[in-house]
């Protein structure tokens, strides 16, 4: 089985470092990597060889230049390209392509011209590697969320854009210029976009403020409304950004296409600029994880609408239900165990579970805690 296709150099890198592990099982890292075991032992025997420079592909450069395309269509791709100067000669064909255009050359002949037009930085390019990432099955099964970092105004403060992106599609559901990252801003945000296009079934996030507090400590005040919405809540591990690849990429689009590009005055300023550029990203901006499609070919809004009201907290029976005090604790077999101060004043439901004593902990439809009576809690 050869090495997929969006592989690239970074992941025969990692591949390598764990392959000269003491003790590393070849068999099963090419099954972690999807890659056939002749693949993985060519690819070891080549470092062996010749180092870093033996994971390199052989050049396929054709030994005579194809037919020179004609200047027209040569003019036609430097606007372009001048026009989305971040856009590969992938995203290029594929966007004059949904105009009906037929008359195009290979992606790689156009990054080809490009580079002769003075157009592309071949050093620059680089840098824009692709990952091996996995998505949802349909749109709205997950929303990834997060902060990009913030960015200082000219007329003074800074601006904190907060992403909502579709796992599934890459559909840029909200791009919101924001003031602060606080649990008021976030969440007048969220019922925006919730409005418009409904409820996930699931969200992914970090575990910084206002969603998250720390490692120990994943849930708030943020994170439980929007159990309470009938969402179900992810954390990334710490220090890993890439449990959040998709938006992380998003992130550093946004960087290059519009942040690297001007200087912006101030919040309105932003959001302005943040609204034509998402317009751009889910519409016009083909991308390669999807088949050089747009966002919008793939996304769909959700079925589930965002209610006027929370829902009550119901439990099945065979729960057995505590309420949670002001300290965040709740008392079970004069036991007093801790589950989270995002929950107090509400219902929680405990589910046994093997072995004999440990006990789930359920706030609506969500496992918050594992709490244990065969361990000394005191």
């Amino acid at each position: 089985m050869p090495w997929k296709e969006e592989s690239t150099m970074s992941l025969r890198e990692a591949f390598i470092e764990q392959a000269l592990e003491e003790g590393a099982n070849i068999s099963e890292l090419c099954r972690c990597y999807a890659i056939s075991r002749k693949t993985g032992y060519k690819w070891l025997a080549r470092y062996r060889q010749g180092g870093q420079a033996g994971l390199s592909d052989a050049s396929r450069r054709p030994k005579h230049s194809p037919k020179r395309t004609p200047a027209g269509v040569e003019a036609v791709l430097v606007e372009v390209r001048q026009a989305h100067p971040t856009w590969s000669g992938y995203k290029i064909k594929a966007s004059l392509q949904r105009t009906g255009r037929e008359d195009l050359p290979a992606h790689s002949t156009i990054n080809a011209i490009l580079k002769r037009q003075g157009q592309i930085d071949p050093q620059a390019s680089q840098k824009h590697q692709a990952f091996q990432r996995f998505e949802q099955e349909r749109p709205n099964q997950l929303w990834q969320m997060d902060f990009k970092g913030h960015f200082a105004l000219t007329a003074g403060g800074r601006c904190h854009p907060l992403t909502v992106l579709d796992d599934h599609s890459r559909f840029l559901l909200g791009l919101r210029a924001c003031a602060d990252e606080t649990h008021a801003t976030v969440h007048a945000h969220l019922t925006s976009i919730f409005r418009q296009y409904g409820l996930p079934e699931r969200m992914l996030m970090d575990n910084g403020s206002p969603w998250g507090k720390d490692r120990d400590t994943p849930y708030t005040a943020l994170g439980a409304w929007l159990i309470r919405l009938g969402i179900l809540l992810s954390h990334g591990r710490p220090y890993h950004p890439q449990t959040q690849g998709k938006d992380e990429r998003l992130h550093r689009t946004l960087q290059e296409d519009v942040l690297d590009r001007q200087a912006l005055t101030n919040l309105l300023d932003s959001q302005q600029y943040f609204d034509l550029w998402r317009e751009i990203y889910n519409h016009q901006r083909p991308h390669a994880a999807l088949q050089m499609a747009v966002p919008a070919d793939r996304y769909s809004p959700s079925p589930r609408p965002f209610p006027q009201q929370l829902p009550p907290i119901l439990y099945d029976p065979g729960y057995i239900v505590r309420r949670v005090d002001v300290g965040g604790q709740i008392s079970f077999h004069n036991r007093i165990f801790h589950v989270g101060k995002a929950f107090r004043q509400s219902p929680v439901a405990l589910l046994p579970i093997e072995p004999d004593g440990d006990f789930a902990v359920f706030f609506c439809q969500q496992e918050i805690a594992h709490i244990s009576l065969r361990v000394d809690n005191g």
